[in-house]
């Protein structure tokens, strides 16, 4: 109900919002004057706004309009990626660039300018050919030939208005399945060779815990999407408590991670899945969090050009060190920037591991924040719960004119989030 008292948690740790969130229904509904959030898959701060009014856009789900000659799809911003892949694989389209959760919303999204396992069809805003924005002002609809407000908007958490809806460029897609190999890379050398396939979608695993001559060893995945074949969907589970804090202890992590990569043999395996257990693979694993426990847990990404990998390798060797790895850690390539001027994507290697909430945690967390900054990199926003804001305005060297764009549109700071003021990235 509009007004009432909510609270609201992110992945990455504990938030509150003790002020009014509104749940408007229509876009006519939606307040101009506050920051909006999608469905919080955002794993810190970023959509929360603690103490403070907000708006859930998750009601404004619906379709505008489409062409099913040219995949141009009209949508509110609360539609989720997964349902419109669902909804339009069959059809012979699907969004061109998805996340590892189809729960993120078209605006979120665009927020964050969000990347996928194919690199080389650059950020999900590259595909974005209209936004439109509601702002104290008035509405207005962006284009990416509307200079520095688009470049300011695609990527830019929201800080420019609300999006209310979008067009976007689908891609084609040729069937409903995802014909996927997996392979054992054997050490760091051989898993980034691996990861420059040729194939049009691509992932790295990598077991976090391994050192010495098996530091980055893993299993990549290969996938290209089938048609004629109709896997059987797997049904989703739910984590019913919290894992207790001994369950995620180095000496459990490192078993695990064995034996997860044992099971792949040595000669490789190929399989068929569903397009959403390859994109989405923890989606049907309902509150899979609550596996770190209690306490939570922090995820670190980053990414470095990709002629500083040796980096990411150091760094794969200080988390190692410090037993604060958890299963969950990928590698995988990114294609080059679009210049928008708070955007994740470059050309590089991109790292992303999780780490239970643990007193170490914060410190190597530092540490890798410093290591990213010194090779030219930067640090996923969506993803971050630590970060100092002095760092994360060195790292993306357009800040300057983001903040330039975000002060036209929004002089009174309206749109101003816990994760802005926390990173001090508006005056």
């Amino acid at each position: 109900m509009d007004g009432a008292i909510e609270t609201y948690s992110g992945w990455g740790r504990a938030h509150f919002a003790t002020g009014p969130v509104a749940h408007p229904r229509t876009v006519r509904e939606v307040d101009p004057g506050k920051p909006a959030f999608g469905n919080r898959r955002s794993y810190g701060d970023a959509p929360l706004n603690h103490g403070r009014a907000a708006t859930d856009m998750t009601a404004l789900d619906r379709i505008v309009a489409f062409d099913p000659v040219s995949g141009l799809l009209t949508v509110e911003a609360g539609a989720t990626l997964g349902d419109l892949l669902r909804i339009y694989a069959p059809r012979g389209w699907k969004p061109a660039v998805v996340p590892g959760t189809g729960f993120a919303t078209v605006g979120g999204a665009i927020g964050m300018d969000v990347h996928g396992k194919n690199y080389r069809d650059g950020a999900f805003g590259d595909h974005v050919t209209a936004i439109t924005l509601l702002t104290p002002a008035g509405e207005r609809e962006i284009t990416p030939n509307s200079g520095a407000i688009w470049k300011a908007t695609v990527g830019g958490l929201g800080q420019t208005g609300v999006i209310t809806r979008a067009t976007l460029q689908l891609a084609p897609c040729p069937g409903t399945a995802m014909l996927v190999t997996e392979r054992r890379a054997r050490d760091w050398k051989e898993h980034l060779e691996m990861l420059g396939s040729d194939a049009p979608y691509i992932v790295g695993w990598i077991d976090a815990t391994a050192t010495g001559a098996a530091l980055g060893r893993g299993i990549v995945e290969e996938g290209q999407i089938v048609r004629g074949i109709t896997p059987k969907a797997k049904a989703a589970r739910t984590i019913p408590i919290d894992a207790p804090h001994m369950a995620l202890n180095p000496a459990v992590v490192q078993a695990f991670n064995a034996a997860y990569y044992a099971r792949v043999p040595k000669a490789g395996r190929s399989s068929v899945r569903t397009l959403e257990t390859f994109f989405f693979p923890l989606d049907k694993i309902h509150d899979w969090n609550r596996l770190y426990g209690k306490r939570g847990f922090h995820q670190f990404q980053c990414v470095v050009p990709l002629d500083q990998a040796d980096v990411l390798k150091q760094m794969l060797e200080k988390i190692a060190a410090a037993g604060v790895a958890s299963p969950l850690a990928v590698l995988k390539r990114l294609g080059p920037g679009n210049g928008n001027f708070m955007s994740f994507p470059m050309e590089g290697w991109t790292l992303a591991v999780d780490m239970p909430n643990r007193p170490q945690v914060k410190p190597l967390a530092r540490e890798l924040e410093r290591m990213t900054f010194e090779a030219g990199g930067r640090i996923y926003l969506a993803k971050d719960a630590l970060a100092k804001g002095s760092s994360i305005r060195a790292m993306y060297p357009h800040h300057a004119d983001w903040l330039d764009e975000v002060t036209k549109a929004d002089p009174d700071g309206l749109y101003a989030t816990d994760m802005v003021r926390r990173l001090e990235l508006r005056s």
